[in-house]
């Protein structure tokens, strides 16, 4: 009776072990989609840029003119992008440390990384189709 029980136990052991692996694989190979650029700051940047690949950080200020100009611009290719790049907002007055970190010394500045990697660098605000082609040349490179 025991080792009939045990025999039981096990099968549903490997039973739920493999239901367990199935959705861990499937969340693993899912792509969170993200279309609103993400809020970042001195605490949580780091640990965004390394979450996803390739990543569009946009460092702006609330006084800054050029940057609420070029603000629904980003909107619009954060949610044109979405499952391709993630973007990340980061107000510099807000957060010295990381604007620091990253020589932001003219906003709005636009930084592209790949793998926690800057590859690519827009300085000004810029009309949409700039934008968007420098956004397509790092993805060409993914």
């Amino acid at each position: 009776m025991v080792d009939e029980e045990n025999e039981e136990l096990e099968k549903i052991k490997r039973k739920m072990m493999i239901e367990f692996l199935k959705e861990s694989r499937a969340s693993r190979h899912s792509k969170e989609v993200i279309s609103r650029p993400i809020v970042a700051t001195d605490h949580n940047f780091e640990e965004l840029l390394n979450r996803y690949p390739l990543v569009f950080v946009d460092f702006w200020a609330e006084w800054c003119l050029p940057c609420r100009v070029i603000a629904p611009v980003i909107e619009e290719l954060a949610e044109q992008y979405a499952g391709k790049m993630v973007f990340l907002k980061v107000n510099v007055d807000e957060n010295p440390i990381t604007a620091s970190r990253y020589g932001i010394t003219s906003i709005p500045t636009m930084i592209m990384f790949k793998n926690g990697k800057p590859v690519d660098v827009i300085v000004g605000a810029y009309p949409k189709k700039v934008i968007e082609e420098k956004i397509k040349n790092v993805l060409v490179k993914n």
